[in-house]
């Protein structure tokens, strides 16, 4: 497999939403990046905040620029706020360390991408990144 296509960036951001709502979830925005950190597709829920593309991007942006998921990077800021400031600084401010940035694996561990998830609990969008990944038969590090 070359990347995520287009068809499969949209099924797997209707997966999310679609785990967001029966979960009970907030509004959710989603956003699936490829594996240079370039947009393959991107929604935001009915409801949802206008400055949720941001908060999607960066959280997606820095799991592939680091090729490190959401909860690695949150725990690395945590430990060492001077580097994640450091990697801001190089990335011009768009990495959003914490949960719901998760990387695309495929059956191999490649990189293929990420996907940004936010509008519910950190926790709760990376939820929904899993369970969109899971249903369309890709491996996801959160």
């Amino acid at each position: 497999m070359a990347g995520v296509s287009l068809s499969r960036a949209r099924t797997i951001i209707r997966k999310a939403m679609d785990h967001g709502k029966q979960a009970g979830m907030k509004p959710l925005s989603v956003v699936v990046l490829d594996d240079g950190g370039h947009v393959i597709a991107f929604e935001r829920g009915d409801g949802a905040s206008p400055g949720r593309f941001g908060i999607a991007q960066g959280k997606a942006y820095g799991a592939v620029m680091l090729g490190m998921a959401g909860k690695a990077q949150m725990a690395r800021a945590e430990q060492q706020a001077y580097f994640m400031a450091a990697v801001n600084g190089v990335y011009g401010g768009q990495v959003v360390p914490v949960p719901g940035g998760v990387l695309i694996r495929d059956g191999r561990g490649k990189v293929l991408g990420a996907v940004g998830v936010t509008g519910d609990t950190s926790d709760n969008d990376a939820a929904a990144a899993l369970a969109a990944l899971e249903a369309v038969n890709l491996t996801g590090e959160a």
